[in-house]
């Protein structure tokens, strides 16, 4: 497997013109950078150790082949394996829309020659419909499944429902009669183990005895994880969206969304989050649902055999992915299309609403969460927010883009230190002292030992009459008569400053832990640790402008909104914002992110103050770095993505950019008809480039075609199997008629069908900044660089990005594909 070879267009490709006036619904969108690493070596050019330095070819784009010849024309008798993709290769988007164009119209011309026929093309035009479904169904079932077994396993660290145990410590307590409405989460069914073991439920010995077991169970947990993804499927590690977006780009990773790494995927998950690291599932779904896409677009030869088609089905899994993990259908739509979708049709976007609207209706009717809702953290606040509350919002914002910078910054830095010592060489034992320090530091405090999700909707709950946790320990009025939903703004009592103290701790625990979790191997995700960092900072500063607005309620700001008696500051509704602006100041999501916090919550008059903090937090997190936590992984792995919305603005030309340079040889080509097999097996296997122009003659060097490296292998030994007189002196041929040989020549073996014949040319005068955008928007993996019609040049996207970097003043060599 060589992944540092150049990877170039394929065969089978129409015209040019008929590329770019395809429909809107065909439009040829960019697939990833076809750059395992930047190193520079030397298959980075075609060079050719027979010809002569210094020499340019004449070439006309197509030469005198048509190039609007349909691919069915060009291959009667397909080889196979011609078209195939290896590991870690890039697809040729062109290529794969071409093929899907012309099986379509193979499907249309025959569809009324018999019922048989139509009724295939109608199982044919279903076929993205059912498979969407699909993939809702599984993603939906699979996400209540985790739900469920994680809450379970969450709440088997502090003990066991002896009366039925498979419940948790909630469902445990639902039937009992004895629990009173200040521990209402006790009850004589729920044991912990310190009454299970030593029969004490207080004093000094049941607490050590608890810490004891809770810190078993994390370590018991995060190794099982740790083991089963290290031995099983190490590609389920991770929170798998940055390579999501690598592979919805083009590229190909076998087996990381294969059976194995969804089985071992589901298993870990539950694990890991149950484990009390600091990481979400959230995330991790997303891999699941693609995963679960992959797998039954196998069932399906419209999206089995077409790589492009395949990579619309996984959008659409994505899209289920988010649905299922936040309740929020519309936002995992929108999630697809700005943050991980490369190639995003209209029907597409169809497809994904679909098998969101699929998934979240299948995880409602398991009803994890028992609630009957479908949102996490459903809120209800009872008062609007108040101009003057715009202020704080934006000063969340601004701590949410510092945090975001800071966050990638420090993880990156951690990672990289992982990979360039021996301490990346011990995964399990990462995992188990980052759990031991996390299972350590969390029991002590309240709100580090709740599971992280159940933390943050204590955040998010407003301080109604019926609660009772400590962050709603306020002085009540003795005068009150009845007990209201809008209850007034009051002085905070001590379990308020206490909750802030532990709050502030919390924050401090959770910023370092996530820094250190995210990238280990286990199924991590980033979502919801960075919500709970910002509703822990929104919570607190929710009260501090509460309490302001108390004791000094004749302040100008405050004179209008909240007077004496007044409801006028909801603390719940800063964290809520916090959260957003913590969330989009590590991703830089903007418009998915505040859709999917306002269904996650049901707090859609809020949408406001969460535009606010989300694009304050996405400005000030620019300010530090344009890339967020996904892109910054998939540069730190040496990924092969070339991101559209990253700018291009230096004014270099296509000269500048181009291979060879004046110390290389010239490039390496194929003649048209005067080459014997021989010959060209003797190019292949003295050299390690992965493509070769070819040409009329020697002597007129006018451009023919393309041949790629793997097609020409594959073609010849096809051609040794299964043709009579095939030998090491047979003529090949890549015209469209045979020359006239010797009667007692060997038989001569016809290529013409690997061969690409439209391929891409520029000027050497071009600006850089246009072959950039032409590479993202027609997905080529290369261009040939001419001058007055003499080929000077080739350009691949590993030049580009080699280039990219330099100009970036970053080391190109330090990026290795890993």
């Amino acid at each position: 497997m060589e992944s540092e070879q150049l990877f170039h267009r394929g065969s089978y490709r129409n015209s040019y013109n008929s590329i770019t006036s395809a429909s809107s619904d065909e439009e040829l969108l960019d697939g990833a950078g076809v750059i395992m690493d930047f190193q520079t070596s030397e298959d980075d050019s075609l060079l050719d150790g027979d010809a002569a330095a210094g020499t340019h070819y004449t070439m006309t784009n197509g030469g005198s082949i048509s190039s609007s010849t349909h691919l069915l024309d060009l291959l009667d008798e397909p080889i196979p394996g011609v078209g195939t993709y290896d590991d870690f290769h890039t697809i040729d988007w062109v290529r794969e829309k071409c093929k899907d164009r012309e099986r379509h119209r193979r499907i249309n011309s025959k569809k009324k020659e018999s019922a048989w026929e139509m009724t295939k093309s109608l199982c044919d035009a279903w076929s993205g419909w059912l498979v969407v479904t699909l993939t809702g169904l599984a993603s939906g079932a699979l996400a209540g499944l985790i739900d469920i077994a994680a809450d379970w396993m969450t709440d088997l660290k502090e003990g066991v429902c002896l009366s039925a145990l498979w419940y948790n410590h909630e469902q445990c307590c639902w039937g009992s009669n004895e629990t009173t409405f200040e521990e209402r989460d006790k009850c004589p069914q729920w044991t912990t183990w310190a009454e299970l073991i030593i029969g004490q439920a207080e004093g000094p010995g049941s607490y050590i005895m608890n810490y004891i077991m809770y810190i078993f169970w994390a370590l018991s947990f995060a190794f099982l994880a740790v083991s089963l993804v290290k031995v099983f499927a190490p590609y389920a590690c991770g929170s798998g969206i940055p390579e999501i977006k690598t592979i919805l780009s083009g590229f190909i990773i076998r087996g990381y969304l294969g059976k194995w790494t969804l089985m071992i995927k589901t298993i870990t998950l539950v694990l890991a989050v149950a484990s009390g690291l600091s990481l979400g599932k959230e995330g991790p779904l997303v891999h699941v649902a693609c995963c679960c896409g992959n797998i039954f677009s196998y069932l399906f030869p419209k999206y089995s055999t077409n790589e492009a088609k395949k990579r619309e089905v996984l959008s659409a899994a994505s899209a289920a992915g988010v649905s299922v993990a936040f309740g929020a259908p519309i936002g995992g739509v929108l999630f697809s299309l700005e943050e991980v979708s490369y190639y995003f049709p209209l029907k597409t976007l169809w497809r994904s609403f679909f098998a969101a609207l699929v998934a979240a209706f299948v995880l409602r009717s398991i009803n994890p969460f028992g609630n009957s809702r479908l949102v996490l953290f459903y809120v209800e606040y009872h008062t609007p927010w108040y101009l003057f509350e715009l202020f704080p919002f934006i000063l969340l914002g601004v701590f949410g883009g510092l945090w975001g910078a800071f966050f990638i910054r420090a993880n990156i830095a951690w990672c990289r230190r992982r990979k360039s010592t021996r301490f990346g060489k011990y995964p399990v034992l990462e995992v188990i002292v980052v759990a031991a320090i996390t299972a350590v530091i969390a029991f002590p405090n309240p709100y580090t030992r709740l599971n992280t999700s159940e933390l943050i909707k204590e955040l998010f709950t407003d301080c109604g009459p019926l609660e009772s946790s400590s962050l709603c320990d306020y002085r009540n009025d003795m005068n009150a008569s009845k007990i209201v939903d809008d209850i007034p703004d009051r002085p905070a009592g001590l379990g308020v400053y206490s909750a802030i103290w532990q709050l502030g701790l919390a924050l401090v625990f959770k910023i370092i832990m996530t820094v250190f979790t995210f990238g280990i191997k286990v199924p991590s995700g980033l979502f919801i640790p960075s919500m709970a960092v910002g509703a822990i900072a929104g919570r607190i500063v929710g009260i501090a402008v509460e309490q302001l607005a108390y004791y000094h309620h004749d302040w100008f700001i405050f004179q209008e909104w909240c007077e004496v008696g007044a409801d006028c500051i909801t603390p719940g509704l800063y964290a809520m914002v916090g959260a957003a602006a913590c969330l989009g100041g590590v991703t830089r999501m903007t418009v998915s992110l505040v859709v999917i916090v306002f269904e996650l919550t049901g707090g859609l008059e809020y949408i406001v103050p969460l535009m606010a903090a989300v694009m304050t937090s996405k400005w000030v997190g620019d300010a530090f770095g344009r890339e967020g936590i996904y892109e910054a992984h998939i540069r730190l792995n040496g990924y092969p993505f070339l991101d559209a919305k990253e700018e291009f603005t230096h004014t270099t030309l296509a000269a500048d950019v181009m291979r060879p340079r004046r110390s290389d040889p010239p490039l390496a080509v194929l003649t048209q008809d005067n080459m014997t097999v021989d010959d060209i097996e003797n190019l292949i296997n003295e050299t390690s480039y992965n493509g070769f122009p070819v040409i009329t003659s020697r002597e007129s060097q006018r451009l023919v075609g393309f041949a790629l490296r793997r097609d020409l292998t594959i073609a010849i030994e096809s051609a040794r199997k299964k043709q009579e007189g095939i030998v090491g002196s047979s003529r090949v041929c890549f015209a469209q008629h045979t020359p006239s040989l010797p009667a007692e020549s060997p038989r001569p073996l016809k290529l013409r069908s690997i061969l690409d014949m439209s391929p891409f040319t520029v000027t050497d005068h071009t600006p850089m900044e246009i072959v950039v955008d032409i590479f993202r928007k027609l997905g080529l993996r290369q261009c040939l660089v001419t001058h007055s019609g003499r080929l000077l040049g080739i350009i691949t996207k590993k030049d580009i990005l080699r280039h990219m970097a330099q100009t970036a003043n970053q080391d190109p060599a330090s990026i290795m594909f890993n």
